[in-house]
Order: C-alpha cells, then structure tokens, then sequence
C-alpha cells in the first residue's frame, strides 16, 4: 500500500516539533513533511512558498492555526494541488480590528522583550492543565526562540493582512477534517462549526481536554483522526 503525502502547514512560532508525537505515530501510514511558513509577511507569499516545496503530486494538506490561513489560500488558487484538507484549531475569518491591535502590542513587545512576548502567546495556547506541563511548554518555547522575533513579527503581519476566506468554502470540494478543540481560547468552537459548516461534506470532530494546540496536546486522539481522514 502506498504511503499517503502529508504536507503540515504550521501556526504562529511553530515548526516540527509541533507535530513530532504525530507525524511518528503516523510514520508507517504517511509521509509527513512539514512547510517553512517563516520567510514572508503575506498569507499569498507563504502560499506559494509552501507550494514551490510541496511537490508535484497532489498532497493531504493539514494546517494548524496560521497554517489553516495559508492552506485556505491554496484552496482558493490551487484547490487541484490538494487530495484532502485538514483544518485544526483555526477558522475563515478576517482579522478583527481588536485582534490587530493585540498583535500590533505583541510586535511592539517583541522588539523590546522576545521572551516576554512569546510567554503571553504560550499563556492562550494550551488548557490550563497542558499548560503546567514542563514538557509541553517547554517544546513550546524553544520552537518560538527558534522561530525568533524578526519571523514573529513577518507572521504577524501576514496574520493581520489575511483575506476573509468564507466565500470561497463552499468550492473547497475535497474530503475535510475540521477539529476544534474545546478548551482552545484563542479559537471559541463557534468559529470552527461556521468553517466546517461552510465547506460541503465537511466533518467537523471537537477533541475533549484541549485547547489550541491540539496536535502537542492530544496527539493521540488526533493521529486517531488522522488515519480516518487518509482513508477519505
């Protein structure tokens, strides 16, 4: 049998650590590669720097949080590049100008104190229990100090600068896994029910016990629903 493509499209200050339980769970099912989304200040650019790395057969494209913005992206310009779409812990929204805001004095606060600003990212970015982890925040951690400040602030312009990507759902034509986390307080379940709801056939899975870094939180679960999705 034949291994399937998955090509991981990462969030905000994350590389592949991040998916390290699950790509070595999946390890006799799929080939995981995972994208550089570091380089560009601009959802489009990281799109295509993504997809000059992807190969030319179609892949299994899941994206977490900021990489579920660039996968929608490719979606809208190269939906015949993907066999099947996973989305985890993010949604089709534009940026709300509060949200601008946040991240504006995030940018600010990063240029004055890396450490301090990654540490208030990290605060939202698991439950409350994941978060007395030493291991998890600590896998959390040295993957933003790799990912580094000057790369921060280019994902946070590209984040700022997203297209409201809900008019192009209904075109997305491929088997799609949404998964929400319940706890996830950077990402409220509503918001991933309208992108599921948004995408025809879509199957949304709400993972119990996790906030928003489902992957590092609960990989077991969602390796689980992850051979599912490749059988799609």
């Amino acid at each position: 049998m034949s291994h399937a493509n998955v090509f991981i499209l990462p969030g905000l200050l994350e590389d592949a650590d991040a998916f390290e339980p699950m790509i070595e769970a999946l390890r006799g099912t799929a080939n995981c590669l995972v994208a550089d989304l570091t380089r560009a200040d601009s959802v489009a650019q990281l799109a295509r720097d993504a997809l000059e790395k992807a190969g030319d057969a179609p892949v299994s494209l899941l994206g977490h949080s900021m990489g579920g913005y660039v996968a929608l992206e490719i979606m809208r310009t190269h939906p015949g590049r993907v066999a099947r779409l996973a989305l985890l812990n993010t949604h089709a929204r534009p940026d709300t100008p509060e949200a601008t805001e946040t991240r504006k004095r995030l940018m600010a606060l990063a240029d004055k104190d890396f450490e301090g600003a990654v540490n208030t990212v990290i605060s939202k970015a698991m439950t409350e229990k994941h978060l007395q982890d030493p291991v998890l925040t600590g896998t959390l951690g040295a993957m933003a100090l790799a990912v580094g400040k000057e790369a921060f602030k280019r994902q946070q312009t590209a984040i700022m600068g997203r297209p409201d990507s809900r008019p192009g759902l209904g075109r997305i034509a491929c088997p799609t896994l949404v998964v929400a986390g319940r706890e996830d307080a950077i990402m409220p379940l509503e918001v991933l029910r309208e992108l599921a709801d948004g995408i025809p056939g879509a199957r949304l899975a709400i993972v119990e016990d996790c906030g928003h870094t489902a992957p590092l939180e609960q990989p077991e679960e969602i390796t689980r629903m992850l051979r599912e999705w490749l059988k799609a």
